[in-house]
């Protein structure tokens, strides 16, 4: 952003409109840049008397300035001193008491002998004494990171920012809006999201996008603090500005007067070199802290930040997270609702009520007291207190998976027939889009189920004759590599065989003495 001071806005028919830098000023950014780079070696006031005489110059000082100050956050200022300013003065105040300065002689006197004390020339010191102030600093380098192009592309985005400082409520429709909420989020901005009525099926992700507006805005009792809200408003620009389509309007509280702010893609807004947003990957501690111990977890679920939004009336909602399972096309989205205002809780179970027909799971503090109203719109509710318990959660995945897993059973037939000698049940599963387990209580007319692999007979009897005790279990492997087979362990006990170790130098085929059944 830029400083306040130098926002150039037109509040013409009563709007709020940013006055954008256009193709015409590239010269201008262009000796703007060229001040900088000229005056490296100079102090800091001799660039500040060049950049006035180009404001002279220029038709509007504070599109100069606003240029200037961009460049700037790339320049480096150093003071030039031969010895520490601030020991400096220290030494010379001593001396000067000591001789007692009245004359322009005893003046000199004293920065002799403070010069003496500390190795340095009278004329050093002098020039050290106030080489700290920022006006006397030296501009040590100036590396700018963009052209003049792109420094005029850098300063639509700041003055755009600056003009959202002092926003109350942003109104965004995009072609990104799972971006866009993200954003939000992390950012910790309050938002909600409307669907115009009558629109078409909500289910279709594709109809989640431009038609729907995103309105961010903050509680009541924040607009006191608008500037610092506005702030984050200012930085969301970065990603609204980042979608292929977009528009927005903001709600600006301009000294007490509220004005409209409307910007478009069309606009000279765009968002040179810089990622979208977001020092937070998720916007409580509740949620990163879940998060991080459900993925430590060996589960047949993957766990999706933010999925698709969900239609809920004429507004939509994106959950926190969705569960899908590893084992078919079967998604439980996933809800924490953490300690909110009653007029806040209102709103969310309002949103739960008119849901579409979705599996939904809402972790909510149990300070709140609303289990049971969630429970009544047909949706799991488990309660916690301070942090979400993953055991909690993974119990009701595996009440989804026990049932997905008899779905899948009922669905294949009693007797498989794979293709192939050897297949092992993970890769039988795989192919039917089934859990392992769904596999149980089948039969395998044409295989022999020898541990976790399906062996057809004559494999069997093949391997019998080219194994022998004394074989390298190394050779053994590469010979059950050939006919597909990974489970050598459970194949070597049911033809007889056990592994000797021997040890660094591996294993030996050894006869396996029978067991008393």
């Amino acid at each position: 952003m830029l400083r306040k001071d130098l926002l150039r806005v037109s509040r013409a028919g009563g709007g709020y409109h940013p006055q954008f830098a256009d193709r015409e000023h590239r010269p201008l950014a262009a000796r703007v840049l060229g001040t900088f780079q000229d005056h490296v070696g100079e102090t800091r006031a001799t660039l500040e008397d060049a950049l006035t005489e180009l404001e002279r110059e220029s038709e509007d000082f504070k599109l100069v300035r606003g240029l200037a100050s961009l460049v700037e956050r790339d320049a480096r200022f150093e003071t030039d001193a031969a010895v520490d300013p601030e020991r400096a003065r220290e030494a010379v105040f001593e001396a000067a008491e000591a001789v007692g300065v009245v004359t322009e002689d005893e003046r000199a006197m004293a920065f002799i002998r403070a010069g003496e004390q500390l190795d340095v020339s009278a004329d050093d010191l002098e020039r050290a004494m106030y080489a700290d102030l920022e006006e006397r600093q030296v501009l040590d380098a100036v590396e700018p990171r963009w052209e003049p192009d792109d420094l005029l592309a850098q300063y639509n985005l700041s003055l755009a920012q600056t003009a959202l400082f002092d926003a109350t409520e942003l109104r965004v429709r995009t072609s990104d809006p799972k971006a866009l909420v993200t954003a939000i989020k992390r950012l910790r901005l309050m938002y909600e999201i409307r669907r115009p009525a009558g629109g078409d099926d909500a289910s279709s992700v594709e109809s989640l996008a431009s038609d729907r507006e995103v309105i961010v805005t903050g509680p009541t009792h924040l607009f006191r603090a608008t500037r610092r809200y506005g702030t984050r408003f200012a930085r969301l620009l970065r990603t609204i500005a980042g979608a292929e389509a977009w528009h927005l309007e903001a709600t600006i509280d301009d000294r007490g007067t509220e004005r409209t702010l409307s910007l478009a893609h069309e606009a000279p807004v765009s968002v040179p070199d810089t990622e979208p947003v977001a020092d937070v990957s998720y916007d409580s501690g509740v949620e990163a802290e879940f998060a991080a111990r459900f993925s430590s977890l060996d589960l047949d679920w993957d766990l999706v930040r933010e999925p698709e939004p969900l239609a809920t009336g004429t507004r939509v909602m994106i959950p926190d997270f969705a569960f899908d399972y590893e084992h078919g096309d079967f998604r439980v989205f996933f809800e924490i609702m953490g300690f909110w205002t009653p007029e806040y809780v209102e709103k969310k179970l309002s949103q739960l009520s008119g849901l579409e027909d979705v599996d939904l799971l809402v972790a909510v503090d149990e300070s709140l007291g609303v289990g049971e109203a969630i429970e009544a719109r047909d949706h799991r509710a488990i309660a916690y207190d301070g942090s979400v318990r993953v055991k909690d959660v993974a119990s009701v995945l595996r009440e989804y998976e026990r049932q997905l897993v008899a779905d899948h059973a009922a669905e294949l037939p009693e007797e498989l027939r794979p293709d192939g000698e050897a297949i092992s049940l993970a890769a039988l599963a795989e192919r039917h889009g089934v859990s392992e387990d769904a596999l149980v209580d089948k039969t395998f007319p044409e295989h022999e189920r020898v541990g976790r692999t399906l062996v057809r007979p004559s494999v069997l009897e093949a391997l019998a004759d080219e194994l022998a005790v004394g074989l390298s279990l190394s050779e053994a492997e590469a010979i059950l590599d050939e006919r597909g087979i990974e489970d050598s362990s459970a194949i070597l006990a049911e033809l007889g065989y056990r592994v000797e170790w021997e040890g660094l130098a591996g294993g030996t085929l050894v006869e396996r003495e029978p067991t008393d059944e």
